[in-house]
């Protein structure tokens, strides 16, 4: 059995002196009526009673009891087995007094963070959003929203409460991270719980302990040149202490991720700042879970001729050297760079399901991997490149040329080029470059590309130079 130490906060402490003063049990907001619990596996149930006072939890899909003693700063916890999908049930805690959790469901948790396009809501305004909500029906698909909270310290307890998915609970909802339950409910059957902590505009850096941020000199000289805001924090930890700490002790499937645009201006680092996030996240749920993320969309920035949100999307990239991780492009889904919020969020969460079906529930059939740079040779007065994830060959929509190539020779100096397409490889060359080096893809902050395999996914931006 592992074992999850609790910290010490004002929330926790809070709990202590009322609890022992009252004698009544407590428990953390994310237990509830509605809940999810992870299914086919040791669900930790944790909370707040009077010193030595016994704790016995039973779920009703089980006859067997499971027995904890709280400890003497008023804290206890257990692990809970859990059989495999279904519902609802209920879980009954007896100590001093009897609380009984009410349509229960089992099935697969999942955590969906970042910033403003992860909490985009149908409010906020997705295609086709009236229909879309009228139609959110999904009694099997439960949310619980995360509420917006900073703290100098991490805490044990966090704001919000479980919901089953309706046309009223949906539109307040992330989208993304309903259509990536929708398609993930329906594919497997299964009841799925969604956790969204979200907060539009933040860096990573405050969703990270600042601990692994200040352990690294790198990442704390670019977190001190976060610029301050008066809508959300910057510094770091502060809301990864507030609303992703409380949540640890539970048993998750999966995290899903996106964010980046806040931090375009310090992109340099943020390869090594995700790869100290998901480390952060994995050691504390103290789970080596998946963890898929999003490539940020084509945005012109204030400047459509510069490049630091491709050197963002290239960092982003990068993090895929990081065992159990994924990524989403998602450069075809805009509709106009000048809005850094695409409102296809549709599409957006069906490929991060198609993710999550295939590489942890063995769903085959589906396409998820999206063709990426591999390496480029000379060929005359071209460059031939070639992609991973394109063994069926690539393609254009009918009556377009590929787009958003550039090419350059030893002098550096990038020109528009033309390409074809030869089965899996691209064929780049430009009139004026007769001895080529380097090619380009998309890379620039508001490059919009149309190359895609012949499943319909789109090329992820690259460069073949390190420039």
């Amino acid at each position: 059995m592992k074992t999850h130490f609790f910290r010490v906060s004002l929330l926790s402490l809070f709990a202590f002196f009322s609890c022992s003063a009252s004698g009544q049990l407590r428990l953390p907001a994310v237990f509830g009526d509605h809940m999810v619990l992870q299914q086919k596996t040791d669900a930790r149930i944790w909370g707040w009673g009077n010193s030595g006072s016994p704790i016995k939890v039973t779920g009703s899909w089980s006859k067997d009891t499971v027995t904890a003693k709280v400890a003497n700063d008023g804290t206890w916890q257990l692990n809970l087995p859990t059989p495999a999908a279904g519902g609802p049930y209920t879980v009954t805690l007896l100590n001093d007094q009897k609380i009984v959790l009410e349509d229960v469901l089992i099935g697969e948790v999942w955590l969906c963070s970042g910033q403003s396009n992860m909490e985009w809501s149908a409010n906020a305004g997705i295609v086709n959003a009236e229909a879309e909500v009228n139609n959110a029906n999904h009694p099997n698909i439960r949310f619980f929203h995360v509420r917006r909270a900073g703290s100098d310290y991490p805490q044990d307890d966090c704001h919000g409460e479980w919901a089953v998915c309706s046309p009223a609970t949906m539109r307040t909802f992330s989208s993304v991270a309903y259509f990536f339950a929708r398609h993930l409910q329906q594919t497997l059957n299964a009841p799925v719980g969604l956790i969204n902590a979200s907060w539009g505009g933040t860096p990573a850096e405050v969703w990270t302990d600042k601990k692994f941020v200040e352990a690294d000199p790198m990442l704390s000289a670019y977190a001190s040149k976060l610029k301050p805001y008066d809508w959300w924090p910057k510094e770091p930890g502060r809301l990864y202490n507030a609303m992703i700490a409380p949540l640890t002790p539970l048993n998750i499937a999966g995290a899903l991720w996106y964010q980046g645009e806040s931090n375009v201006g310090t992109y340099p680092g943020y390869s090594r700042l995700m790869g100290a996030l998901i480390q952060n996240w994995r050691a504390a749920f103290e789970k080596d879970f998946p963890f898929y993320f999003v490539q940020i969309a084509p945005y012109t920035y204030g400047n459509p001729a510069a490049v630091e949100a491709a050197r963002l999307r290239e960092m982003q990239a990068q993090c895929l050297d990081v065992p159990k991780t994924g990524m989403v492009v998602v450069s075809d889904l805009v509709d106009n760079i000048k809005d850094i919020h695409p409102r296809n969020k549709q599409d957006v969460g069906k490929r991060l399901a198609h993710m999550a079906l295939a590489e942890n529930y063995g769903v085959t059939g589906l396409a998820y991997k999206f063709p990426s740079y591999q390496s480029v040779s000379a060929e005359n007065n071209a460059l031939r490149v070639h992609l991973k994830d394109a063994e069926t060959g690539l393609m254009v929509k009918a009556g377009e040329k590929p787009m958003a190539f550039e090419i350059a020779g030893a002098d550096k100096v990038f020109v528009p080029a033309e390409a074809r397409i030869e089965g899996s490889t691209l064929v780049v060359s430009a009139k004026n470059v007769t001895k080529p080096v380097a090619v380009r893809y998309m890379f620039t902050n508001d490059g919009v590309g149309n190359v895609f395999s012949k499943e319909g996914l789109p090329v992820a931006p690259f460069r073949s130079d390190a420039w």
